[in-house]
């Protein structure tokens, strides 16, 4: 599937509005094969999906934005994963000179100070990131 429509992309949403997330994942796979990633923050519900795309495909791709603010119980987890399911997590990175101009400029917790700035941090630290990571997949998917 090159470039899909808006039907088709309509068609599909309501198709997998009434199916388990299991059959979603399975069609995605089954679709895209190695296009497909699983963005994960490793919430308990990122997991739950992490553990049913790795039963359906061992080598299915999951990756996560380490904004650089990240607990360390995180870092735990995502090494468990790693190592219960034997899948390799990519990890990306905002720009280190992005971050440290912003932190430089407005402050390690600018994210308090107003909307705009937490705007300001969230396209630095995710958005950034996560446009590199799409790029990069499109490219070479």
């Amino acid at each position: 599937m090159s470039r899909t429509s808006q039907n088709e992309v309509t068609s599909v949403a309501e198709r997998f509005e009434v199916e388990t997330a299991q059959e979603v994942l399975e069609w995605a796979i089954h679709m895209f094969g190695s296009k497909v990633a699983l963005a994960s923050s490793f919430g308990a519900e990122d997991v739950v999906l992490i553990d049913m795309l790795a039963k359906i495909d061992g080598k299915a791709r999951v990756f996560t934005i380490d904004t650089g603010r990240l607990h360390q119980e995180t870092y735990n987890l995502i090494d468990a994963i790693r190592e219960k399911y034997g899948i390799a997590i990519e990890v990306y990175f905002p720009k280190d000179e992005q971050v440290e101009g912003m932190v430089k400029e407005h402050g390690l917790n600018l994210f308090y100070k107003s909307a705009d700035l937490r705007t300001l941090c969230c396209h630095v630290r995710k958005v950034e990131p996560l446009k590199k990571v799409l790029s990069e997949s499109l490219m070479h998917g």
